[in-house]
């Protein structure tokens, strides 16, 4: 079984509580320059009887003009055959309503892969998807970092990611938060 879903971070790092001496109010200075971002797509695999696997691909924006901004169908696509060759074996795809998820060009693509079985999750339904505790915990350890370049920025959620892919007690936690059961009954 593979949760799928896709996450973005700008320049700009999510606000977090932090400690400092009374009366002196920490402050995070961050360029307001460019338009960088970077977008991430990643899988939380899991099978009964093997660890639990996080899967990802990251793409950087420097805000120039003609670059690519997210991850389109063959990008996907490209993913999930990466998935298929290091999982080995046949893969239940689950993943959100996203337009790019849903339109025709993917179900195609999933069509000419007889070996990866698509779900879509109920709309307005991020509780069920185990990726959001990734997305949340990669957010949470880039709080108050202030990056100057979008490539430093690239370069910490990749630390931050490859962390997490050594811990897979923390991605069976992801699991267990959304209360699905992956045990056949």
């Amino acid at each position: 079984m593979v949760f799928e879903d896709e996450c973005g971070q700008s320049l700009r790092p999510p606000k977090a509580r932090t400690w400092s001496r009374r009366g002196r109010t920490p402050v995070v200075k961050v360029s307001g320059k460019g338009s960088g971002r970077i977008s991430v797509a990643g899988m939380v695999c899991a099978k009964s009887g093997l660890r639990t696997r996080l899967i990802y691909r990251m793409m950087a924006h420097h805000g120039r003009r003609g670059e690519k901004k997210g991850f389109k169908e063959a990008d996907l696509a490209r993913l999930l055959d990466a998935a298929h060759q290091q999982l080995g074996g046949p893969i239940v795809l689950v993943w959100d309503n996203s337009t790019q998820h849903v339109d025709a060009a993917m179900r195609a693509l999933i069509a000419e892969r007889a070996w990866l079985t698509s779900f879509q999750l109920p709309s307005y339904a991020p509780e069920l998807n185990p990726e959001e505790g990734v997305w949340a915990r990669l957010k949470g350890s880039l709080a108050n970092l202030a990056a100057c370049t979008t490539d430093q920025l690239a370069a910490l959620a990749k630390t931050r990611l490859k962390r997490m892919q050594y811990r897979p007690d923390l991605l069976d936690g992801f699991i267990a938060e959304t209360g699905l059961l992956l045990k056949p009954p």
